[in-house]
C-alpha cells in the first residue's frame, strides 16, 4: 500500500470509531476485509488510528471540519508537518483532494483542546498535577514507551537482554526499576521470541512494575492479588517475592489465561474466589479499576469514554475494595492501593479518606509516577498497620 493509500484506510476505520465502534474492532474488522494489506501496512494504519485518538480533539479544531475522520486525520497530518497535497490527491487509492475550506487550519483556543484533556476533566486535571498539568497531559499526545518485566524466577537481567539481543531487538536496563527493560528500535514480534516464549519476560509497563518492588521481597505470609484481572500483577508478585500467589478478580473470565501464563513464568499462582481466601494475608495487593488516566497514551478511548457519573461510580468502589481487602491483611502485613490514574481524587484522597477511617493504618511508603519516557502515569500506596 501507498502511503496516501494507508490514510485512506485510517480515514475509513475513524469513521467507525466516531459512529461508537472500538477502535479494535475497526481495525480487525478493516483489516479481514482487507487481507491483502501486509503487516507493515497494518502497522502503518493503526499507528494513524491511535495517533488520531490521541489528539482527537485538537485535531477536530486544528482542521475545523466536520467531526470524520478525513478531518481528523487532515488535522493529524498538518500538525505533523506532512505536505498534504501528496496525500490528499488523484492517485488511485489516495483520499480526495483537499478542497479550499480544507486548507484553512485554526489553532485550538482554549486550554483543554489543546490538550486533549475534555472540557469537564480539566479542572480535576489542573488540581491533581498542578504546574505538571499541561506538560503531562502533552504526553499523553505521544506515544508509548515499550517495557517488559524480566521473570526473576527464569532469569537475570543480563540473561534477558543477552537473548532479545540476539532475536535483533534493542533492550536495556531501566534506570529506576529493577525488573525492566526498555526496548528502543522495533517493536513488532516481541511476543515471538524465545525469551518470551519461554517465560524469560512479560510486556508490562515500568512503572506498573515499581509498584510491585515497593514491596520487600522478604514480607512473610501468603500473597493475595485482589484485583488481579488478566493476571499481569500476579506474576509480578510471585517473581518479585518468590512466593505463591492467590490471584482473585470480581469477574473470573478476566483471568482465563492466566494458568497458562503462570506455566510458562514458572510462578505459582492459582485463582481464589471470595469464599477461598486465606485468613490473614502477608500482602494484599489491589491494583484498583480507575479512569486509566496514567495510561492514556495506550487507551486513548478510554479519555474520551469518560464522564463524571463514571468517574464518581470507581472512587465508590475504590473505597469499597480498600475497605474489604483491609480484612484480609494479618497485623505484620501490608495493603497495597495501586491505581493507573494521576487524578488525585483517585490516588491520594483515596488514601487520605482510608486513613481517616482506618486509624490504625499508616502509609508506610508510596509513589506517584507520572508519563513519561520513563513508563506511564501510576500510584502505589503501602500501608501497615499500627
Amino acid at each position: 500500500m501507498t502511503p496516501a493509500a494507508r490514510v485512506s484506510a485510517a480515514i475509513e476505520i475513524l469513521d467507525a470509531v466516531l459512529d461508537g465502534a472500538r477502535a479494535e474492532t475497526a481495525l480487525a474488522r478493516w483489516g479481514r476485509a482487507n487481507r491483502y494489506a501486509g503487516s507493515k501496512d497494518r502497522a502503518a494504519i493503526r499507528d494513524h488510528v491511535f495517533d488520531a485518538l490521541r489528539q482527537r480533539d485538537s485535531a477536530l479544531v486544528l482542521a475545523g471540519g466536520a467531526r470524520t475522520g478525513r478531518s481528523l486525520m487532515r488535522g493529524i497530518l498538518h500538525s505533523q508537518g506532512v505536505d498534504l497535497d501528496t496525500t490528499f490527491s488523484d492517485a488511485r487509492f489516495a483520499p480526495v483532494p483537499l478542497s479550499s475550506d480544507e486548507r484553512c487550519f485554526v489553532a485550538p483556543e482554549s486550554d483543554w483542546e489543546n490538550c486533549d484533556i475534555p472540557e469537564w476533566l480539566w479542572p480535576h486535571w489542573c488540581l491533581s498535577l498542578g504546574g505538571q498539568a499541561t506538560a503531562i497531559a502533552q504526553m499523553l499526545q505521544q506515544r508509548a514507551p515499550v517495557f517488559l518485566r524480566v521473570n526473576l524466577l527464569k532469569a537475570t537481567v543480563d540473561q534477558a537482554c543477552a537473548s532479545l539481543s540476539d532475536a535483533g531487538y534493542d533492550a536495556s536496563p531501566h534506570s529506576d526499576v529493577p525488573t525492566a527493560l526498555y526496548i528502543s528500535g522495533r517493536t513488532a514480534g516481541l511476543q515471538t521470541t524465545e525469551a518470551y516464549v519461554d517465560g524469560l519476560v512479560e510486556l508490562q509497563d515500568a512503572h506498573s512494575q515499581a509498584a510491585v518492588t515497593l514491596l520487600d521481597p522478604k514480607q512473610n505470609g501468603p500473597i493475595l492479588d485482589y484485583c488481579a484481572g488478566g493476571g499481569g500483577k500476579s506474576l509480578a508478585l510471585a517473581a518479585w517475592l518468590g512466593g505463591a500467589v492467590h490471584a482473585h478478580d470480581v469477574n473470573p473470565r478476566r483471568m482465563v489465561d492466566l494458568p497458562t501464563r503462570a506455566k510458562r513464568a514458572n510462578a505459582q499462582i492459582s485463582t481464589r474466589t471470595k469464599d477461598q481466601f486465606a485468613p490473614e494475608y502477608g500482602v494484599v495487593f489491589c491494583d484498583a479499576p480507575c479512569s486509566g488516566s496514567g495510561s492514556w497514551r495506550r487507551d486513548p478511548e478510554g479519555k474520551w469514554a469518560l464522564t463524571q457519573y463514571e468517574l464518581n461510580a470507581l472512587i465508590s468502589t475504590q473505597r469499597d475494595i480498600l475497605s474489604d481487602a483491609s480484612k484480609l491483611v494479618a497485623l505484620d502485613g501490608r495493603l497495597v492501593y495501586a491505581t493507573c490514574s494521576v487524578l488525585a481524587c483517585e490516588n491520594q484522597d483515596q488514601i487520605d479518606w482510608f486513613t481517616a477511617q482506618n486509624p490504625r493504618w499508616r502509609v508506610e511508603t508510596q509513589n506517584q509516577w507520572v508519563p513519561s519516557a520513563q513508563g506511564d502515569g501510576f500510584f502505589a500506596s503501602v500501608l501497615t498497620q499500627l
